[in-house]
């Protein structure tokens, strides 16, 4: 057991890796509208050392973690919503430079333009609805794991929600299936899509809802695979803002049902993706 800082930190390091820093580009990230500079083997070591396992900026900063996908399966999202447009673009040039991609989710209307200018040589996919913006470098293919999901939103109300959690599991690689508006004010509507995700072999399902919340436990009760609740924060009155939907999932009596946060698409997502890819594996691996 350690003691002392630097111990600690000489453990943590072995735990995550091989005993050192990762340094996955050398590479200083740059401040809002600069090229990106490689580090200089002359710099002094104090700035050498702020750059260990992540990009830094002097100005502004940030730390992406580009290693996260290969130490986790699960690529870093920039949340946007609450970041500066300098951060934003600070953080996705890291982010590029390790990856060759950066996602960003509830991107402010007024930043989308801004990001998109500082850019304009890279390729760039948007779902205005759910407020993500993806960036390519020049090259990127984005991998096929094999895992396949379905994504289903009670209302139309829920779609931006559910269309988050949707890109973010096609970004790990899954191919995603989306019904909308089949909710329980209509169920019958949701019958014959159900059948043939069931029939297309989904490896797991989200189901995003708002209101009363009550879609993910009726689709919980019917199918064999895991299903991620969505609860949305659409709603009005006592219980509204989603947290009806949300503890009306949390209290459901379907088995094989998880619930993540009032619109943690993002995190919907990946839960979803994290099973689907796993399951993926092990039929690769059946199939050997």
């Amino acid at each position: 057991m350690y003691t002392d800082g630097d111990g600690e930190l000489e453990f943590l390091y072995q735990l995550l890796g091989d005993g050192q820093p990762e340094q996955h580009s050398g590479y200083m990230a740059s401040t809002a509208g600069q090229e990106s500079k490689s580090v200089n083997s002359h710099e002094s070591p104090q700035r050498l050392s702020s750059s260990t396992d992540a990009d830094v900026s002097s100005q502004i900063e940030t730390r992406p973690d580009p290693g996260r996908e290969q130490r986790k399966g699960v690529p870093e999202v920039v949340f946007g919503e609450t970041k500066s447009d300098a951060q934003i673009i600070s953080m996705a040039r890291g982010l590029l430079t390790g990856t060759g991609r950066a996602i960003i989710s509830r991107m402010r209307p007024d930043s989308m333009a801004v990001v998109q200018n500082a850019f304009r040589e890279y390729s760039i996919s948007t779902r205005e609805a759910a407020r993500v913006m993806i960036i390519y470098a020049p090259g990127y293919v984005r991998k096929n794991t094999g895992g396949s999901i379905g994504v289903i939103s009670a209302g139309t109300s829920d779609i931006p929600v559910a269309e988050e959690a949707a890109l973010v599991a096609e970004e790990m690689g899954c191919r995603v299936t989306c019904i909308y508006d089949v909710g329980v004010a209509g169920l019958h509507r949701l019958v014959n899509p159900l059948h043939n995700l069931l029939a297309d072999g989904v490896d797991a399902i989200i189901v995003a809802a708002g209101m009363d919340g009550a879609l993910p436990s009726v689709v919980a009760g019917l199918v064999p695979v895991p299903v991620i609740g969505l609860p949305t924060s659409i709603g009005y009155g006592l219980g509204g803002k989603g947290l009806a939907a949300l503890l009306a999932m949390l209290q459901t009596c379907a088995p094989g049902l998880s619930v993540v946060n009032i619109d943690n698409g993002v995190g919907a997502g990946i839960t979803a993706a994290l099973i689907a890819n796993r399951v993926a594996q092990a039929r690769e691996h059946q199939s050997q």
